[in-house]
C-alpha cells in the first residue's frame, strides 16, 4: 500500500466519520484489525514495546522496526508506525529503515521522553523538513506535538492557561505544516479545543482515545480527523488476559 492511499484517508471526510487508525502490537492483532474492516493500522510503540518486555519509550530501535516490518507483512492495507522522536537516527537512515518495514507513515514526537522536555520548536520543524526531503512524498508525516502531555500548568486562570498551550500548540503546528507534515497530533488536547486547531493550523488533526473519554465519532464532530488509540487497545486486550488467568487459577 502507498503512501498516497494513506494520505487521501485523511481528507474529505465528514465531521462524524473521521479515519479511525487502530493500534496493533503483533502481527496477529494486525489480522484481526484488519479483517474487520479498518482501511488502516498505527502501530503504537506503547503496546509494541509492551509486548516485546519493554517499558514505553526504552525498546530498542531493531527491535522497533523488526516489529513494524512483521506487522506490515501481516496485513494488506496501510500501516503508519509510532516511532517516537525517531531514535536519534539522521534523517536519510531514519527514512530508509522506514522504507524497510514498508510502513508508509510514521509519527515523529518533539519532546525528550527521558527529560519530559519540548524540543526546541525551529530543531523540530528542521527535523521534519529533512525526512520530508528525504522521503518525498512516499511517507506520511504525523508531527506529534506534547504541547498539552508535557503541560505543567503556570500562572492565571485554568483558562489563561489553556488559551497559552493552544497558542503554543498552534505555533509549533504552523512550523510543522510549514516543514511537510500531512497531519498534527496534538496528544492529550482537551476535545474541545481540537476544532481551533484544525482551523488554525490548516492540517488534519489526529486526537488520542482515552478510557472513558469520547468516542472516535464524538472527537471527529470535536475537529479531530484521524483517531488513533495509543497503547490503550493492547491494555484492553490484556486485561482480558489477565481475567482469563485468574479464572483459570481460581478453577
Amino acid at each position: 500500500m502507498t503512501a498516497a492511499a494513506l494520505r487521501a484517508l485523511h481528507h474529505g471526510r465528514a465531521a462524524d466519520d473521521p479515519l479511525v487508525l487502530p493500534g496493533p502490537w503483533d502481527a496477529e492483532s494486525a489480522r484481526i484489525f484488519a479483517a474487520a474492516g479498518f482501511p488502516a493500522l498505527a502501530t503504537p510503540s506503547a503496546g509494541i514495546a509492551a509486548s516485546l518486555g519493554y517499558a514505553d519509550g526504552s525498546t530498542p530501535p531493531d527491535e522497533m522496526f523488526a516489529a513494524v516490518a512483521r506487522i506490515v507483512r501481516a496485513v494488506d492495507v496501510p500501516v503508519t508506525a509510532d516511532l517516537e522522536a525517531g531514535y536519534g537516527l539522521p534523517a536519510r537512515e531514519l527514512v530508509e529503515r522506514i522504507a524497510a518495514t514498508g510502513a508508509v507513515g510514521c509519527n515523529i514526537e518533539d519532546s525528550d521522553p527521558r527529560t519530559e522536555q519540548l524540543a526546541d520548536v525551529d530543531r523540530q520543524a528542521d527535523r521534519l523538513a529533512e525526512i520530508r526531503v528525504a522521503a518525498g512524498d512516499e511517507l506520511v508525516i504525523n508531527a506529534r506535538t506534547d504541547v498539552f502531555l508535557r503541560a505543567t500548568g503556570g500562572p492565571g486562570s485554568a483558562g489563561a492557561v489553556l488559551a497559552a498551550q493552544v497558542g503554543e500548540a498552534v505555533r509549533r503546528g504552523l512550523r510543522y505544516a510549514a516543514a511537510g507534515a500531512d497531519c498534527v497530533y496534538p496528544i492529550l488536547a482537551p476535545p474541545q479545543v481540537l476544532r481551533e486547531l484544525a482551523d488554525r493550523i490548516g492540517l488534519p488533526v489526529n486526537a488520542l482515545v482515552l478510557p472513558g473519554g469520547l468516542s472516535p465519532r464524538k472527537l471527529g464532530t470535536a475537529g479531530a480527523s484521524r483517531i488513533t488509540f495509543g497503547g490503550n487497545l493492547h491494555r484492553r486486550a490484556m486485561a482480558e488476559v489477565r481475567g482469563l488467568a485468574e479464572e483459570l487459577r481460581s478453577s
